[in-house]
This record gives C-alpha cells, sequence and structure tokens, in this order.
C-alpha cells in the first residue's frame, strides 16, 4: 500500500529567499569583499582536509579536526568559522549521495559512465559567506542592516521587493520567521546581496477551501501545458526560449572552439545570462499557473534523464548530440519547485503523481500504447477508439484526472497520499491499475 499521512502532517511553513541588495561604501564594500575571500579560502582548505580524511562528511568530527586552524589561519569569528565545516560535510553528503545514486543506475542499466566527482576535492569558487542571524547579521532601524566582518561589524542600508521589505519589517505579522543568510557578490554587476532565508506560515485550511483541479504537463516544446478538470486548457509555449538557446549553444560553441582569455569571460557571462533568462521564464509561467484555492498535480520525474536513452558515444550524430543537449537544459525541477511554492503561498496545495504513460494513454478509452504517437510527433491517435488530441493535452488530462483521484481519496479516507518517491514497486503498480480506470468524459461541466 502507498503511505500515508494525515492532514496535518501537510507543510505548515514554506521556505524563501528574500533578496536584499546592499547599498555599500567604498570602504564598507571593500571590509566584505576581505570576509568573502578569507571565508572562500578557509572553505577550499577545509576541502582539502575532509578528501584527505577519508572524503569525510560528517560536519562534528570535520568540525573537531579544523576548528581551531580555521581560526588561526584564516582569523574568522567563531560563528563563521563553525559555518565552513559544515557548509563542507553538506558539500560531500551531496556528492556521496550522488555517487550512490550513480551506482543504482549503473545496476539497472541507464547509465555505463562512473560517477567521478569524488575524485578529487571540490572547489568553492563564489564569493558567499553563510552567516548566522542575530550572531552575524540582524536588522536594524529605518532599513539598515548589521553584518559582521573580518574588520569589525557595518551597518548599511538595503533594498528589496516591496513585498519582501513588508514582511522583513513586521515578520510576527505577516507569520514569518527569520533565519541564516549568505552574503552573495553578483559576478557580472559585482554588487552585495544579502540573501536572507525566512520561514513562511501556510493557511492551514488549505485542502478545505480547494475549488479547483488543474494537472500540468512540463516538456521541451512547450514550457508546461495545463488542464482542469472542467475542461480549460493553457499552453504555455516555448519557442521563443528554445530559439534564443540555439542561438547560445552555436555562440558557446565558436568561443570553445577559439579558447582565449576573452572567449572565456564572455562564456561565463552568457551562461549568466542564459540562467536569468531561465529563472524569468520559469517565475512567468509558474506564477500564471499558481492559482489560490487550487490543487495543482504535476509529474514526478526524478532521475528522467537518466531513464531517457541517449548515446554519449563518439558514434553519436550531430543530431543525437543536439538532442542530448536539449535534454540536458531542460529545467523541469526549478520550475515544478517554483510552481509547489507559489501555489502554497497562494493558498493552493502541490500534489505530484506518477509520470508514467501519462502521454500514451487515452484519457477517453484507457487505451496504453506507444503505436498512439505516431512517429513520436505531436499527435496524439487513439488506436482503439481514435481518439484524437494534442500530445501534451492529452498528458496534462491524464495528470488532472491523477490529481482529482487523489483528492477524492483524501475526501473519502481524510488520508493524503505522499509523493510517489516513497512508496514502492508494489505500491506504485495498484495506482497505475487504478489510473487505468479513469476515463475523461467531454461533458466536464460538473466536473470539480
Amino acid at each position: 500500500m502507498a503511505i500515508m499521512m494525515d492532514m496535518d502532517e501537510l507543510p505548515s511553513t514554506q521556505s524563501l529567499s528574500c533578496k536584499l541588495k546592499l547599498l555599500l561604501t567604498p570602504e564598507q564594500a571593500q571590509a566584505v569583499r576581505d570576509t568573502a575571500i578569507a571565508y572562500r579560502q578557509a572553505l577550499n582548505h577545509v576541502s582539502t582536509v575532509a578528501f584527505a580524511n577519508g572524503k569525510m562528511s560528517q560536519s562534528m568530527q570535520l568540525h573537531k579536526l579544523v576548528y581551531r586552524d580555521v581560526r588561526e589561519r584564516f582569523g574568522l569569528p567563531s560563528q563563521m568559522a563553525c559555518n565552513v565545516p559544515r557548509q563542507v560535510a553538506s558539500a560531500y553528503q551531496t556528492l556521496w549521495e550522488r555517487a550512490k545514486s550513480n551506482a543504482t543506475h549503473k545496476a539497472k542499466g541507464w547509465t555505463k559512465r562512473r560517477y567521478k566527482g569524488l575524485d578529487k576535492a571540490p572547489r568553492f569558487t563564489s564569493m558567499t559567506v553563510t552567516l548566522n542571524h542575530r550572531r552575524d547579521w540582524s536588522f536594524g532601524k529605518e532599513q539598515t542592516v548589521s553584518i559582521g566582518t573580518l574588520h569589525g561589524r557595518i551597518r548599511c542600508r538595503y533594498e528589496g521587493w516591496n513585498r519582501h521589505l513588508e514582511w522583513l519589517a513586521q515578520p510576527q505579522d505577516h507569520g514569518v520567521t527569520l533565519g541564516a543568510a549568505k552574503l552573495w557578490q553578483d559576478p557580472v554587476s559585482r554588487m552585495w546581496y544579502l540573501l536572507v532565508s525566512i520561514e513562511k506560515s501556510l493557511d492551514p485550511q488549505a485542502m478545505d477551501n480547494i475549488s479547483t483541479i488543474k494537472g500540468v504537463d512540463l516538456n521541451r516544446r512547450n514550457i508546461a501545458v495545463e488542464s482542469h478538470t472542467r475542461g480549460k486548457c493553457r499552453f504555455y509555449s516555448g519557442g521563443h526560449r528554445r530559439h534564443i538557446a540555439e542561438r547560445v549553444a552555436s555562440t558557446r560553441s565558436a568561443l570553445q572552439a577559439k579558447g582565449t582569455r576573452g572567449a572565456k569571460s564572455v562564456l561565463r557571462k552568457l551562461a549568466l545570462r542564459e540562467r536569468r533568462l531561465n529563472a524569468d521564464t520559469a517565475h512567468c509561467v509558474s506564477k500564471a499557473i499558481a492559482e489560490p484555492h487550487a490543487m495543482v498535480g504535476l509529474e514526478w520525474l526524478k532521475d528522467i534523464r537518466h531513464r531517457t536513452e541517449r548515446r554519449h558515444s563518439r558514434r553519436a550524430s550531430a543530431r543525437q548530440r543536439k538532442s542530448n543537449r536539449k535534454v540536458s537544459s531542460w529545467n523541469f525541477a526549478d520550475i515544478q519547485a517554483k510552481i509547489a511554492y507559489k501555489t502554497r503561498l497562494s493558498g493552493g496545495v502541490p500534489i505530484w503523481v506518477d509520470a508514467d504513460y501519462t502521454s500514451q494513454g487515452c484519457p477517453v478509452c484507457g487505451h496504453v500504447g506507444r503505436e498512439n504517437r505516431p512517429h513520436h510527433g505531436l499527435l496524439f491517435v487513439c488506436s482503439h477508439c481514435g481518439h484524437t488530441l494534442h500530445a501534451d493535452l492529452v498528458a496534462a488530462r491524464n495528470i488532472s484526472m491523477r490529481t482529482l483521484l487523489i483528492r477524492q481519496d483524501w475526501v473519502r479516507t481524510g488520508r493524503l497520499s505522499t509523493v510517489p518517491e516513497v512508496s514502492g514497486d508494489e505500491a506504485k503498480a495498484v495506482r497505475l491499475s487504478r489510473y487505468a480506470e479513469l476515463r475523461w468524459s467531454l461533458d466536464t461541466s460538473s466536473v470539480l
């Protein structure tokens, strides 16, 4: 059986990051820069020590090993010196998890490549400093913030998004709890920012106020396709983004072939520009999808890149390499994460469902087969009943029906299914058999 949880166990808070632009004087900027450089050097030193001691990922053991050396060698304050081994241990934990995941994928035959992330000590390059609330940083009056540096504390003004400024000015009134922060320098503008982590309380009655059920299908042709159970649908085209991605790929190839110092500098700026474009697109799409009192169904796409057929050998054609590049640049996890947190903040509930056969199953008769997608194109033609529709819209409708089934189970039992990751193969088979019984009615006016 699938693992279930009571409604009281749903997340009561949402983690967010408020980006504040610091208005520093030249002297303050130099003090912050000296602190960031020392912190980065300490990270690389501790990373080397952890690698030499069996690629250590236990933060307490690493702390006992390097704390005194970090304080004396780099002059960091006590709290920053505690954050350094904690951050390095977290990085090694991530590398070990990726190595274990790679071993699992090799056992399943999804890949033949060996994970090389632990072959050498990871190197930290970003100008970032982790700060603890009320020890390394704190808010003051008149929209100012106090930050600890190697040369003492500094106080400066800051700017930010109006909603974030309103939350931070009166956190208790908006259900906001302040946490740690990161001091970060933008590599292009060289401006310093304070990234404040907060916990925003959510509506505890969100599930009781659900009035809309929708499913969202993500793919590389259309960024997203949403379908309501009442028959409404919407396409979010990715044509402009794909066009820019192709231009960027062509420019990147020419710069990499050139290989000069100037070309490498342009490459770094190009990568940052592409990252900002992808983030802006994801924000716009997720903002349009998230709406108040909606249950949004999303596909569980973990390990999708490893489960899809790709060819990496030298015999791979130019078309295959181009396809591999498109798969690798698909930022589905970022889009889903933004849809999820924006849905929670608006009073809705995000739900993850199994992605199996969503674009191959007919929503009208239930027939599943690859033959329903002639030539693997965008047209869906059911070989059993002849139902014809856009393949991405078919997938969105199947997701919305699976989401509706989860809500009906909640209404009947008072318990909500967790994400598909925590259930076994037997529970997944039971869910897929239930999904096969779902049917899309062309008369959806009476459906929630």
